[in-house]
């Protein structure tokens, strides 16, 4: 049984179709990528899995249980951090537990001081870097109880440098921690380094036209951008969004 399963799911604004038929499984403590081009409806898709749209067709499954159209089941971390202004980066990290009643405060602590946040706990959000507070607001995602975790362009307002860095701790943090995670970017190499798997969608009505599963072993370095292989697998995988198949 897969950890998410989105079966047939269907859904159409003012209609025109957005999804149709869009089809995709993710393992357990899987890290699944979905590439498409510019207005393809991946946020579209998000939204369905969250609980916030209902689709006109087709399920959402977690775990083995539908849960389309209910909110509550994942947890969500957008383009931005969100982290609330007002309250202090540990407060911050906090949130996701503190809703469900179950804050654990040293199990917190202990991920900012591996994220390079030790010492932050008691300020606030203004006082951090860009990457900063992007630390802050994945470890919140983290300590959420949710099992599955989807991540919208989360690196996409970083420069290129602490962008890199960021993905490198990202998968240093996912390796240790393996939640299931479903990623979005338009960037092809930060979906090669950082994926098990990659999905293509089509252009509107959008569709999984193509999977890519990754050959590169873990953990991987910077020293992989630099390879034939990642070089290779990045061309063909542009063709596919461009183009709708590998020619």
């Amino acid at each position: 049984m897969s950890h998410l399963e989105i079966e047939d799911l269907s859904k159409s604004f003012a209609g025109r179709d957005i999804l149709k038929g869009l089809q995709l499984s993710v393992e357990e403590g899987e890290f699944v990528t979905i590439l498409g081009p510019s207005g393809s409806g991946k946020s579209t898709l998000f939204h369905i899995i969250g609980g916030l749209l209902t689709p006109e067709k087709g399920n959402v499954l977690l775990q083995g249980q539908t849960i389309t159209g209910e909110r509550g089941h994942i947890s969500y971390m957008p383009q931005q951090h969100s982290l609330f202004p007002w309250r202090t980066i540990l407060q911050n990290v906090l949130l996701g537990q503190e809703l469900t009643g179950k804050a654990d405060k040293e199990r917190a602590l202990d991920m900012m001081e591996k994220a390079g946040l030790a010492g932050y706990e008691n300020e606030l959000p203004a006082a951090l870097s860009g990457g900063m507070k992007q630390r802050a607001a994945f470890i919140r995602a983290l300590l959420s109880p949710q099992s599955l975790i989807l991540l919208d362009e989360p690196f996409s307002a970083l420069d290129d440098f602490t962008r890199q860095d960021m993905q490198q701790w990202l998968q240093s943090i996912w390796m240790e921690h393996k939640k299931t995670i479903l990623f979005v970017t338009h960037n092809i190499e930060e979906a090669l380094f950082l994926s098990d798997r990659i999905a293509i969608l089509s252009t509107k009505p959008a569709a999984v036209i193509k999977e890519f599963k990754l050959p590169f072993d873990r953990p991987r370095d910077k020293e992989l951008f630099f390879s034939r292989e990642l070089f290779e697998m990045k061309q063909e995988i542009s063709q596919w969004i461009v183009n709708g198949s590998g020619e």
